[in-house]
């Protein structure tokens, strides 16, 4: 269940034509009162001789009684309250006393006989609107202090006495959600989403690993986005808004939007935030450690095993840093998956755009991040954008599922990180793009592991059960559970190839099963074939095995014609040639 606490307004008749009226867009059905503050009060939806104005009269006597210059300008009060969809079809009796609790949660009338006056309309099968006039019988203000807060706090009350859908506490860290108007609009033209969504996730894929305003500004740009920037009379950028150029209003002007509109970490002086502490971090600066300078970045497959080094060692930081380090990591996060999003191959473009969508919501929250220690993290975001978009096989399509795999785990991390601060909205965001990256994975590795699990299928005998015993010795607890998944003779194939290239598998497993997440896996074998790969520097799509040709159909060399003598040599050191 949803309350929301609209803008305040300055007319009682306006939204009441509203709320009886037939809508923007057709969509009330039976406008009628559920509740009121008086069970006297008129209803213009079920009695014919009531009016709109006999009920807006009633509500503004409280506000019509006090002296003109102690009226206040904006009296109008609208709480709307909504019920998620799988959620059962309440009755009148129901609605009306849900209404009785959030105007008592909100201060509105807190139930001792002289609050405001207020009203409940319902006009929908699954929401009512709540008017009041801020004024109460005795003339004086509710007390309203932290009323969206405690209409939260209540909604989840309600939820639990009806058995409804049991919705996480907000924090008021969340981007703004679409109002009403913008969704209505989106409708009319057939879009899936609104101005606002679309915008914020072009501006969260232009910052993503971005390390300059010129940088930031070009992407914008060349995403096809209007941009306008607010400077001061002394030169110095202040601000910017960005528009859709085919969303307009009704003037035929594009709407724009500012950032800290679209999401509270995109206002301009936030951005910032990133592009300074960065450049800290690489000259030591701030008391960030100093960052060695990183080989340029050769295509997306080196792009991506640079992003998986640097996400592995993220994890490491959220499990034994500070809370503030720890923040930073999971912010930077947010802008790796948006960069993986946007360069991404066909086969994972969807799950990937959805999980960096639910895990932007995870990427804040009241813990101030430490900006400067997540170089690692935006320098591998600002790699893969500007390596551009990978192809979705070979070893593209390999590095793909490996990152997947890591980033995988730090949504699993994060999640875990959040609920153990109560922070629930964000670990319920973390663990649904866990799982939008879960179907990634599936989609992007299954033609390298089918590739090394046809070598490991072709290993001989005595090499299987060697590095069987291997797995059993560095892996007793988890070990049976491995030789008996599917993904087996992969893991086989990759500790063979690790031996060939000089290194110990039993050091590379022992390295690769220090994160405590391994359990959580579908595929205990893949994660491992993954990390052993990265750490052994191994290709991460091998060639397939090739079969010999058969015995009866080699090919012998032919005999010359008969008809043509051979060429003998002129003489021995022409033979010997």
């Amino acid at each position: 269940m949803i309350p929301r606490i609209h803008k305040m307004g300055t007319r009682t008749i306006g939204l009441i034509r509203y709320l009886y009226g037939p809508g923007t867009h057709e969509e009330h059905t039976d406008p009628h009162l559920v509740a009121a503050w008086d069970s006297l009060v008129p209803d213009p939806g079920r009695n014919p001789k009531a009016t709109y104005a006999d009920l807006q009269k009633l509500l503004d006597q409280p506000v019509e009684a006090l002296p003109p210059s102690s009226r206040p300008t904006e009296h109008v009060w609208h709480l709307s309250v909504r019920a998620a969809p799988e959620d059962p079809i309440l009755t009148d009796a129901q609605w009306g006393d849900i209404a009785r609790r959030m105007v008592a949660a909100t201060g509105i009338d807190p139930g001792d006989g002289a609050g405001c006056r207020w009203a409940a309309v319902r006009h929908a099968e699954d929401h009512i609107h709540i008017i009041a006039t801020t004024v109460r019988e005795a003339g004086r203000k509710p007390r309203r202090h932290n009323e969206a807060k405690r209409s939260q706090v209540e909604a989840r009350r309600v939820e639990a006495a009806y058995g409804l859908r049991r919705l996480n506490t907000g924090d008021g860290t969340a981007a703004q959600r679409p109002t009403s108007a913008e969704r209505h609009k989106a409708n009319r033209y057939n879009k899936e989403r609104t101005p606002r969504e679309e915008l914020r996730e072009t501006v969260r894929r232009a910052v993503a690993g971005a390390q300059s305003e010129e940088e930031f500004f070009g992407r914008l740009t060349s995403a096809g986005l209007l941009t306008r920037r607010r400077v001061a009379p002394s030169g110095d950028l202040l601000g910017y808004t960005v528009a859709l150029p085919d969303d307009r209003n009704r003037d035929g002007e594009p709407v724009y939007y500012s950032g800290s509109k679209l999401a509270p970490d995109l206002s301009l002086p936030r951005i910032r935030e990133r592009w300074t502490t960065s450049a800290q971090a690489t000259s030591g600066e701030g008391g960030a450690p100093e960052q060695p300078a990183l080989p340029p970045v050769t295509g997306p497959a080196y792009a991506r095993r640079r992003a998986t080094a640097a996400t592995w060692q993220a994890l490491l930081i959220i499990d034994h840093g500070d809370d503030g380090t720890a923040a930073a990591q999971i912010a930077a996060a947010a802008e790796v998956l948006d960069a993986l999003a946007k360069t991404s191959a066909a086969n994972t473009r969807k799950e990937l755009r959805d999980a960096a969508s639910a895990f932007e919501r995870a990427s804040r929250s009241h813990v101030k991040a430490v900006r400067g220690h997540d170089r690692a993290l935006r320098q591998a975001a600002g790699d893969l954008v500007r390596s551009g978009p990978a192809l979705g096989h070979g070893e593209d399509g390999a590095t793909t599922a490996m990152l997947i795999d890591m980033v995988f785990f730090l949504a699993i991390t994060a999640a875990n990180w959040h609920a153990g601060r109560h922070h629930a909205q964000q670990a319920a965001a973390a663990q649904q793009a866990a799982e939008h990256l879960r179907a990634a994975y599936q989609a992007a590795a299954t033609q390298p592991m089918g590739v090394l699990q046809q070598r490991g299928q072709r290993l001989t005998r005595q090499v299987q059960q060697r590095q069987a015993a291997l797995v059993r010795q560095a892996l007793p607890e988890v070990a049976d559970r491995i030789l008996a998944e599917p993904g087996w003779p992969a893991l086989a194939a990759t500790l063979t190839d690790a031996q060939a290239a000089g290194h110990d598998p039993a050091a590379l497993l022992a390295e690769a099963t220090r994160r405590r997440e391994l359990d959580t896996a579908a595929s205990i074998s893949d994660v491992l074939v993954w990390r052993l790969r990265r750490s052994a520097h191994l290709p991460a799509a091998p060639e397939p095995p090739h079969d010999p040709p058969a015995r009866g159909n080699r090919r012998t060399p032919t005999a010359a014609p008969a008809a043509q003598p051979a060429v003998r040599p002129a003489n021995d050191s022409t033979r010997r040639r």
